[in-house]
């Protein structure tokens, strides 16, 4: 296939390397022209890399160089069969330049956007022929995460979903459809560990240590919220948050924090800064979290009952089946493992009582129950 890709950020060329290496045909544009240069520079010492590590082959490493071009500008689109965009995540600047892309492409191309928040039905209305729209979200770093959420709108053709479902397991990804709400499956269920570990850190009850040290410990979690906020990036992840509880008109479930407002006009915002919750500078030592085994117990408890309520609230709404529910959050963010298999485990009749016992204990309709926790 012909593949374009509008962005050169870590995303876009993630998305190209992944499309290359299955034998497409790539053009990535940027409006910033140095942006496209300076990132394919970084995919070849990338790719250099694998070969060192006798991941791939130097005559692979060759292929996939060979399969990517770089577009100058949107007309050179004009034979791709398939375009996904990986920019900003701004709906005024991510319609303007689909709205210009239509001028330039065939009536057959389909094209995709790579938002992780954002209405695709709203994107897609934009569009002269928003049939051919579908949300085509992957996770960074995009060649190494499996997942991918396919996300048709209220506007999309019918059998576009499975074609792009089908194509994305031949490129070796793990493909989930989902709808087209605020967050889809992975950013909407997700919230909670992050913005309870937030609120935990907020409220004095724990340090910012001892969040990630007792998820990791007690939930065998890869990385604690706070790390994975400044792995993440502090202010993207306060941007998807902030654009999950506008969608969802103030949901107190959702409701960002002051904490992590702060850090991003401060602009600490984690390991691209160099320093986030943690210091990353040459030297900086990495404080050791004050291990209390009851507190921990505490805080991993009041993170995964949230979590697991909203896996089961994802159900009861039908975002996804049970089995691309539990996939999404094991393939796209790494955990453990699937949140309903989680909850079964705990005792869904336990994450009840803790949440009942949070939502007397704050009176806030942040920690209500989904109508369905009560019957599993």
């Amino acid at each position: 296939m012909n593949i374009g890709v509008i962005g050169a950020g870590t995303m876009g060329i993630g998305i190209a390397q992944v499309a290359a290496t299955n034998g497409c045909q790539v053009w990535v544009y940027d409006a910033n022209a140095k942006q496209v240069e300076t990132a394919t520079v970084g995919l070849e010492k990338t790719l250099t890399k694998l070969v060192d590590k006798q991941k791939i082959s130097a005559e692979k490493m060759t292929e996939i160089l060979a399969n990517i071009s770089i577009a100058t500008e949107l007309k050179d689109f004009k034979d791709c069969e398939l375009i996904i965009e990986a920019i900003i995540e701004n709906k005024e600047i991510k319609t303007k330049v689909f709205t210009e892309l239509e001028k330039h492409v065939s009536e057959s191309c389909v094209i995709g956007s790579n938002t992780s928040s954002i209405s695709i039905t709203s994107l897609g209305a934009e569009l002269q022929k928003p049939e051919r729209f579908i949300g085509t979200h992957f996770f960074n770093p995009a060649p190494l995460m499996p997942l991918v959420e396919v996300i048709p709108s209220l506007l999309t053709q019918k059998s576009l979903a499975e074609k792009i479902y089908n194509l994305m397991k031949d490129w070796g990804k793990t493909p989930v459809i989902a709808k087209d709400i605020p967050g889809f499956i992975v950013n909407r269920i997700a919230r909670p560990y992050y913005g309870e570990g937030l609120r935990i850190v907020e409220e004095n009850i724990a340090t910012v240590e001892q969040v990630d040290d007792a998820m990791k410990r007690l939930g065998n979690f890869k990385m604690g919220p706070f790390e994975l906020m400044d792995l993440i990036g502090v202010d993207v992840n306060f941007s998807v948050t902030k654009t999950v509880y506008n969608e969802y008109f103030y949901d107190p479930k959702y409701k960002p924090s002051l904490l992590q407002q702060r850090m991003s006009e401060a602009k600490l915002h984690g390991r691209k800064t160099g320093k986030g919750f943690y210091d990353y500078s040459e030297g900086a030592d990495k404080p050791v979290a004050q291990k209390d085994d009851a507190l921990y117990q505490q805080i991993f408890l009041r993170i995964i009952s949230m979590l697991i309520n909203e896996a089961v609230e994802a159900k009861r709404l039908g975002i996804a089946n049970d089995e691309d529910i539990e996939l999404a959050m094991q393939k796209g963010v790494n955990y453990p493992k699937g949140l309903l298999a989680w909850g079964k485990e705990i005792g869904y009749s336990k994450i009840s009582e803790i949440l009942q016992n949070l939502y007397e204990e704050y009176q806030e309709e942040r920690y209500k129950q989904s109508p369905l926790l009560r019957k599993m």
